[in-house]
């Protein structure tokens, strides 16, 4: 059985959106697939596309580039929801100026509200070099805060390198 909220970490091409996949698959509901992303060109079109064949059918897409608090709202007992992923919302909010500490109280509050159990993938961004920039090195810094107050909150952490997972919180089904 899934916990109420599992944090899924890795790098880019990690491995965790598959793990994440597989996971949620296995847990026998109703699969809800939060994407966060937007398109802005081609590549980013043909990345959407893969996660969509490597997802295969049986889930329900909910595209949700900002507000994920009004889908979290809505899910079921008898689902689970694959939120791919707080790295994405984070980067558009950070793009769209919002206010980000209004936005993510928003969304742990959803997070610890939501009647089914949820599965956010998020990157890990500590383990890369300094950015050149400042809104890098603020992304940056988001991320990796938002990422630490998940795992407080989250129930599994999970870390997934070259496609395999080392639990660092908890317990997998």
């Amino acid at each position: 059985m899934l916990d109420k909220l599992t944090l899924v970490l890795g790098g880019a091409g990690s491995g965790k959106s598959l793990w994440a996949e597989t996971l949620v698959r296995n847990a026998g509901k109703d699969r809800i697939y939060l994407a966060t992303a937007r398109v802005w060109d081609d590549e980013m079109r043909q990345k959407v596309n893969h996660h969509i064949a490597q997802r295969g059918p049986g889930w329900t897409t909910i595209e949700a580039p900002l507000d994920v608090t009004s889908a979290l709202a809505q899910a079921r007992p008898d689902q689970v929801v694959l939120l791919d992923c707080a790295t994405m919302w984070l980067s558009n909010h950070l793009l769209d100026e919002t206010d980000l500490a209004t936005e993510e109280a928003r969304f742990l509050t959803a997070l610890s509200t939501c009647t089914a159990p949820v599965v956010v993938v998020s990157n890990e961004v500590g383990l890369s070099v300094v950015p050149d920039n400042a809104l890098a090195r603020r992304f940056r810094d988001a991320q990796g805060a938002l990422n630490q107050k998940l795992a407080a909150q989250a129930g599994l952490v999970v870390a997934v390198m070259a496609g395999l997972p080392l639990t660092l919180k908890g317990t997998l089904p």
